[in-house]
């Protein structure tokens, strides 16, 4: 295994775990992350579900566990890729060539964006934001204002947004949603006492461990509201609040509401890094628009090309741990990989 050289394209989650389990075995692995930072969105995100840790434990610890085996380069998109036998090059964006004998796409997700549904008004309405807003606004660790620079009184969230959703063409469901907004609601709870907060879902899905836990949490001591119905409309008042329309599809009644505070919870797409890979490689993607494995089931981290392989989010949807647990499968098919080119 000595000299063998791998590619991991993608500095999140995915790509950190992976780089550094191929490390841990001897390979020699460069790191190509697109953006100035590693860590992806769990980079940009304050604290995270259920228990509410902060996300640079994570994040940090991913990050140290990089050693000299691993050559990073930041701030570097790929320009092409050719396979020459069993040999792959990679043309970066700084004119440099890299060589390598495995390559894996680590290209995580976007969020869906949220201006595509204009009922919602996010981009026209200034109290509009998503989670990935809010989330930025915990992290500056102050009072929670909306646009008029008030302690909102009452603020809603929406689920679904961008997933579940023949509107838009996503008839999946990306996974983490649910358990996030129920940890913000919780937290804008926390931070601001008396605001009432509602929840405003077609069903929840609290699968992961714990999970139920926050959610009776979020009743039981913060008295979060659910309110089960999709939002149809949101109207900006003169004050600037938010007026929702949604249906209470449990009491079989429309409802009205005004917010001063609206979050939109945004889903897991395909990322534009992705595209750009399925562009210069012909990569072929699944009905939900996600790169495609050889077999979902037996073989999830291949993609049918000898030494091209897969992990996390750019296959699907996942939790931070299942993220983690797929990039070290990941690793370990590489190195069987690595082994049967040897022998």
């Amino acid at each position: 295994m000595m000299g063998k050289k791998v590619i991991v394209i993608g500095g999140g989650v995915a790509g950190l775990e992976a780089a550094s389990s191929l490390a841990a075995f001897g390979i020699q692995v460069t790191l190509i992350e697109k953006e100035e930072h590693l860590g992806g969105h769990v980079g940009q995100w304050d604290r995270l579900f259920p228990s509410r840790r902060p996300a640079k434990e994570i994040t940090g610890y991913l990050t140290e566990r990089l050693n000299e085996k691993v050559i990073v380069h930041t701030g570097t998109e790929v320009q092409k890729i050719e396979q020459s036998g069993k040999t792959w090059n990679i043309l970066l964006n700084n004119s440099q060539t890299l060589v390598s004998d495995a390559l894996l796409l680590a290209t995580g997700f976007d969020l869906f964006e949220a201006r595509k549904k204009e009922e919602y008004g996010y981009g026209i309405y200034d109290n509009v934001i998503t989670s990935a807003d809010l989330e930025k606004k915990f992290a500056q660790h102050g009072q929670i204002l909306n646009a008029q620079g008030k302690v909102p009184e009452r603020v809603g969230f929406v689920h679904c947004v961008g997933s579940r959703d023949e509107k838009v063409g996503n008839l999946y469901c990306s996974r983490v949603c649910c358990v996030t907004a129920v940890k913000q609601a919780v937290e804008v709870s926390e931070m601001i006492p008396g605001c009432e907060v509602f929840c405003f879902y077609m069903d929840l899905r609290m699968f992961g461990l714990d999970f139920e836990a926050l959610y009776k949490e979020s009743q039981e001591k913060w008295g979060v509201h659910f309110i089960r119905g999709r939002l149809s409309e949101a109207f900006e008042n003169q004050d600037g609040s938010v007026l929702v329309k949604v249906e209470d599809t449990l009491a079989s009644r429309p409802l009205k509401m005004k917010v001063d505070l609206l979050v939109l919870m945004s889903g897991m797409v395909t990322s534009s890094g992705t595209k750009k890979l399925m562009d210069i490689m012909g990569l072929e993607t699944d009905e939900n628009h996600f790169l495609q494995p050889a077999d979902r089931q037996l073989q999830a981290n291949e993609t049918g090309i000898p030494g091209l392989f897969l992990a996390g989010t750019c296959t699907s949807p996942k939790s931070i741990d299942e993220t983690i647990a797929d990039s070290r499968a990941a690793a370990l098919r590489i190195m069987e990989y690595l082994n049967s080119v040897d022998s």
